[in-house]
């Protein structure tokens, strides 16, 4: 098993030595001081901040708790697509597009203070979601799969999270000259068609996407033996998603906060001047910038998910094997990669996909078939490694 690897569900098919999963002792009292600190967060950002942002910290503990529970990898979906012939994965995530897109469509119509997440079809687009397909297999993890496998405790992952942000702050600081080479207008379905047609028309693609991956695989699809973490995670994530999207006003992301800890931290530190870059001197980027980071929304929720996943960590012990300096080499590098990649696609299998997807955005429907030929890119450079 890798370090970046997480034990199976099954109690019996744990490594040796290790507890059953669930019943080690001090599972709870680990689980304590957590509970303490969120509730205390919670408390003080819903006395200090304001409600929303309280609110939002627990988005985000569901969101985490969510994807470490249920172990919903948008990568290892899109893997076991690739290597294995597995579906089980991408259904998934499909049945989640489904259903955040439903609760999604009609919120954006019939509440306009909420914003879709739009991105402008672009050479960045198409070059960013590519080289994310090819990092996110080296890294096994994408924005939100670095995020709660670090909080899990998952070496390679607790490495790259920094990196990451660092990737993520540089793509942010070129992105307007890699929109120079060529860019349209952000197009929304909901305000082009209106909500029900746009939902129509969503599902419907989806539905052809489930056709696809059907005939790829040669089998057909079986509620009965489809594994229901996937179903329960789905349904989790579309229900905490719809959450976000209500109470922020946005749809939830993951890359933006990664890419304005670093941009905090390289302006605190006398290395960054946000007057002299485009994309951080843009009023409401300088706003977040000298604000505090629990007045921007997605590093709240980011917070969350970090906390949601720690939640899980104490009932999946980790069965970390020693990485190579070439392994470390590549995977850090590969991170780094994943978040300069994330910033020039608008996103990542997050903000991107499920996001831009479920609000009916087309650049969501651009960076999927891109991304996913960078995969087929990214589970060959993995193998070589040994990954």
């Amino acid at each position: 098993m890798t370090s970046a690897a997480l034990p199976p569900l099954d109690p019996s098919a744990a490594s040796a030595g290790a507890a059953p999963t669930g019943k080690r002792p001090g599972v709870a009292a680990q689980r304590v001081p957590l509970a303490l600190a969120v509730l205390a967060l919670f408390g003080w950002l819903l006395w200090a901040v304001s409600a929303r942002q309280a609110l939002l910290l627990l988005v985000g503990v569901g969101l985490g708790w969510g994807l470490a529970a249920a172990r919903f990898g948008f990568t290892t979906g899109w893997r076991h697509l690739v290597e294995l012939r597995e579906p089980d994965g991408v259904y998934g995530q499909l049945l989640l597009l489904a259903v955040l897109a439903a609760l999604s469509m009609p919120m954006l119509a019939f509440f306009p203070e909420t914003t879709a997440a739009l991105g402008p079809p672009s050479f960045s687009l198409l070059i960013g979601a590519f080289v994310f397909g090819i990092a996110m297999q080296i890294t096994d993890g994408c924005g939100s799969g670095t995020l709660y496998k670090a909080g899990l405790g998952v070496p390679l992952n607790m490495a790259i999270l920094p990196v990451f942000a660092v990737g993520s702050f540089m793509g942010s600081v070129h992105l307007n000259n890699w929109l120079a080479l060529g860019a349209t207008e952000p197009v929304g379905l909901v305000t082009l068609w209106g909500w029900v047609p746009a939902l129509a028309a969503t599902l419907a693609a989806l539905a052809l996407v489930a056709v696809a991956v059907r005939r790829w695989c040669g089998r057909a699809f079986s509620f009965a033996t489809w594994p229901r973490r996937w179903l329960w995670g789905a349904l989790v994530l579309a229900l905490f998603a719809a959450l976000n999207l209500f109470i922020a006003g946005q749809p939830w992301g993951v890359v933006y906060g990664f890419g304005l800890w670093a941009a905090k931290a390289a302006t605190a530190a006398g290395l960054f001047d946000p007057a002299q870059n485009a994309f951080w001197s843009d009023p409401g980027h300088a706003e977040r910038l000298h604000q505090t980071l629990l007045l921007d929304v997605t590093s709240i929720t980011n917070i969350g998910i970090l906390a949601g996943a720690l939640w899980v960590a104490p009932k999946r012990p980790q069965e970390a094997r020693r990485l190579t300096g070439t392994q470390w080499a590549v995977g850090l590098v590969a991170g780094f990669l994943l978040g300069y990649s994330s910033r020039l696609a608008f996103g990542c299998n997050v903000g991107a996909m499920v996001s831009g997807i479920s609000t009916g955005s087309i650049h969501g429907w651009i960076w999927v078939p891109m991304a996913f030929a960078g995969t087929l890119i990214g589970v060959r450079v993995r193998r070589r490694f040994g990954l």
